[in-house]
């Protein structure tokens, strides 16, 4: 049978049959249809991935309840126990405020110049995002953000470093990933809130240059003004210094700054906010400035704020709170009245106390670092200079150099430093490093703390002259030997141990006999006058008058390992020797905060009361979520105390007492009584006065910054005139002050029986003891009067009560 099948080739050509024709557009047509599905698939699941964070390749996105309750930073407030604001702590300086006390040309202008189609998309501005891309084409810059995408990237950062993924490293990659969360992110809040509140968090976010972030601080800054009574021109200028906090800030760029304002209101009149003839109006007008700068520690320049920032720091370090992000109120103890009063005081006694010790060592033509003998130590200022850091910064950039070292540390140039003859307090000079270090050196410094000892809130807290050039605070930080007003302390040993403050020790001159370092070794303390009067007096009148002969045989009798325990029990907490000279104040160095909190204890019926200058920190929200109640412990007996408190107010009260230069002020009505104690240690280096009413004890100090700069005599360097005055005018300024309602009056009643006798007059004694005591009186008020002391030139109406 024939087969029916065609040849293959042809037997006479030899040629091949034609090959099928190839479907290549249908297969271009499936691969494009591939393309396109992986493009959907991938359109539909890459937002999935950058949200998820898929296998860390994108980097961490708001998470929802970040999205719900976002954390803007937001500075932490600072306020007296009177409610005034005294500073602020941030990285950010932001205080968020509502819509409604903006400014509405505000809004209208961020609307006009940043997103015209603010209320017309959901986040994303398509018709922005292809005019941008066409733009960038054309090599234009223009932006297609939403303010809804700008407050994403503001809010929460997303394009820092803890917000890359692995594939935020790569170039173009790393943007796209960014704008792909900014997107969705904007997305996302469109949906959880309105428009407005949107604008609100986006105006209280962003940054406007000048370390001012939200809008309250911005118009605070340029203008000095607050969000709802911007101008339109101060509108402008500030939504203009959005589009580079840094390029348009009018304090730098001022030229730069008036374009950008311009180009604003040309918006603003394009989208209606303003008719054209207004707009052309504030165009010509130029930018005026109010200009402030809030640091990122912000408020006057305080000695206590640091010992607040160390408190709260370490209280933020154990509860996870940031107290330079989470907007915290922290409420203190200090009286923003009672700290002017104590600065006042302190700085006019300084003034005019440097000018008395200036005068003193001009007239003896020397400078006031001196020896024990009171010779001049030479090479004071050269050897003082290599102590410093700016020294040691020099040394070691011209190592090997002396000459060069020499030359700088002599080089001289303008320097802002600190003056009490300009009421601003400071001046500039022309001086070098060396001379700049003798002219601080001369200067007396001084230290001041208020207490209220029955809560142990602290009122008032004054560190030094002036924190911007003094920072080393004298109430905590600096410690220096307490002098006579460690005196006390071995009374307290005495009365807590069987002695009455009517006991009796001869003043005489004695000897000690103790044992050092196995040692046999003697003591011959001298009292300040070197006489002796021979005189059995009563605990209660030798210490008003600070002899020393009978503080040293007291010591003796009780222990001066058992004084150095009972300074610990009530409030000193730096170590102390156990040495014979303890009771006159060189068992250790002390701080005026020390010496405050333990004669508080005193005048708290024997409890001691942990100072405190924080009471409560709240949220940002105004709720309390730390209270600081009161810390105190028994340390004494509310017997012990009282005859303490009693035994102080010997001072004023016992002829020759010690604190009766308080006369010289007006503490002296109600039948006002005040206890204190004097104190000047060895060569006059540190003065000191501590003194009690029935409401405050105040410690003060005042000494040169190195113990060899002093004044040589009694009269200018001991406690009562350097130390006392400082307080007597504080007092003076306090019981003035109607609105504090503090008043004068008598001690608190003994809070239980007293046992021991206290009155130590005796009905029988012969009248010519109390005339004699008036007799005292008033002729050391004669004396004071006639010198010049006595404001005044007269004497009080009424003398000091007596028992």
């Amino acid at each position: 049978m024939a087969d029916l099948k065609p040849p293959l080739s042809s037997p006479s050509t030899g040629s091949k049959p034609k090959a099928p024709r190839r479907r290549w557009p249908l297969r271009v047509t499936s691969l494009a249809w591939v393309l396109f599905g992986l493009v959907v698939i991938l359109f539909l699941v890459y937002p999935f991935l950058v949200s998820t964070n898929f296998m860390f390749l994108f980097g961490k996105s708001p998470s929802l309840a970040e999205l719900e309750n976002p954390k803007v930073e937001q500075a932490s407030e600072l306020y007296t126990s009177d409610g005034v604001l005294i500073g602020k702590y941030f990285r950010e300086n932001r205080s968020p405020v509502p819509l409604s006390k903006m400014s509405p040309v505000l809004i209208k202008a961020l609307i006009a110049t940043e997103d015209v189609r603010y209320y017309e998309h959901s986040g994303i501005d398509l018709t922005a995002v292809i005019g941008g891309f066409y733009s960038s084409l054309r090599g234009e810059k223009r932006g297609g953000s939403t303010i809804t995408q700008q407050l994403a990237k503001n809010l929460y950062k997303i394009r820092r470093q803890q917000s890359r993924g692995a594939l935020g490293y790569i170039p173009v990659v790393s943007t796209i990933v960014a704008k792909t969360k900014e997107w969705l992110t904007a997305v996302d809040l469109e949906q959880r809130y309105t428009k407005e509140e949107i604008l609100r968090m986006y105006l209280n976010t962003v940054e406007y240059g000048s370390s001012a972030f939200g809008i309250k601080v911005a118009a605070k800054t340029f203008f000095n003004t607050s969000p709802d009574s911007l101008r339109p021109e101060q509108a402008a200028m500030l939504v203009g210094v959005l589009n580079n906090p840094t390029a348009y800030n009018p304090r730098f760029h001022p030229a730069a700054a008036l374009r950008r304002r311009n180009v604003v209101l040309d918006r603003m009149g394009q989208s209606g906010v303003l008719p054209a003839t207004e707009i052309a109006a504030l165009k010509a007008t130029p930018i005026v400035l109010d200009y402030h700068v809030e640091r990122h520690i912000d408020g006057p320049d305080t000695y206590f704020r640091s010992a607040i920032s160390q408190f709260v720091d370490a209280w933020c370090d154990s509860t996870g709170y940031d107290m330079y992000r989470d907007g915290l109120r922290i409420y203190t103890t200090i009286d923003s009245r009672m700290q002017a009063h104590a600065e006042n005081a302190l700085h006019e006694r300084m003034k005019a106390l440097q000018s008395s010790f200036d005068s003193f060592w001009r007239n003896r033509r020397k400078n006031p670092w001196v020896d024990d003998k009171g010779n001049e130590i030479p090479d004071f200022i050269q050897t003082q200079m290599k102590r410093t850091e700016s020294y040691k910064t020099l040394a070691n950039r011209y190592k090997n150099q002396p000459f060069r070292l020499d030359s700088a540390l002599n080089a001289k140039r303008p320097m802002k430093v600190f003056t009490w003859k300009k009421t601003d307090g400071d001046t500039t000079l022309v001086m070098s490093p060396l001379d700049s270090l003798a002219y601080y050196k001369r200067f007396l410094r001084a230290g001041m703390m208020s207490m209220d000892p029955f809560t142990g809130h602290i009122k008032a807290w004054v560190g030094g002259l002036d924190y911007r050039f003094f920072q080393y605070d004298h109430v905590k930080q600096g410690r220096r030997q307490a002098g006579s007003t460690f005196k006390p302390f071995v009374y307290l040993t005495a009365i807590d141990n069987g002695y009455s403050p009517c006991d009796r020790i001869r003043d005489q001159r004695v000897t000690i006999n103790y044992v050092e370092d196995g040692k046999p070794m003697e003591w011959k303390p001298d009292n300040v006058t070197r006489e002796y009067t021979g005189i059995n007096m009563t605990l209660r009148h030798a210490m008003a008058r600070s002899v020393n002969s009978i503080t040293a045989q007291l010591t003796e009798k009780v222990g001066w390992d058992n004084v150095a325990k009972y300074a610990h029990k009530v409030g000193i907490t730096s170590p102390l020797l156990p040495v014979p000279s303890i009771g006159l104040g060189s068992g250790g160095d002390v701080s005026v905060y020390e010496m405050v909190n333990a004669y508080s204890t005193f005048m708290n019926s024997g409890f001691r009361s942990e100072p405190r200058l924080v009471t409560r920190i709240e949220d940002r929200n105004g709720n309390v979520i730390k209270q600081f109640d009161p810390v105190q412990k028994r340390a004494i007996s509310a017997e012990t105390a009282w005859l303490m408190t009693y035994m102080l107010r010997g001072g004023m009260e016992e002829p020759g007492g010690t604190s009766q230069g308080l006369w010289d002020y007006e503490l002296w009505r109600n039948n006002n009584q005040i206890g204190g104690k004097t104190g000047t240690t060895s060569n006059y280096s540190d003065g000191w006065y501590m003194g009690m009413t029935k409401d405050l004890v105040t410690g003060v100090w005042v000494g040169g910054e190195d113990r060899s700069v002093h004044f040589t005599g009694s009269q200018q360097g001991e406690g009562g005139r350097t130390a006392l005055p400082i307080f007597g005018k504080f007092m003076e300024k306090i019981y003035r002050d109607k609105e504090l309602g503090y008043t004068q009056g008598e001690f608190p009643k003994p809070p239980t029986k007293i046992s021991k006798k206290y009155n130590c007059i005796s009905p029988s004694e012969p009248r010519r003891r109390a005339e004699a005591v008036d007799t005292i009186v008033v002729d050391n008020m004669l004396e004071r009067m006639n010198s010049g002391v006595i404001r005044g030139g007269s004497v009080p109406d009424s003398l000091p009560r007596r028992r």
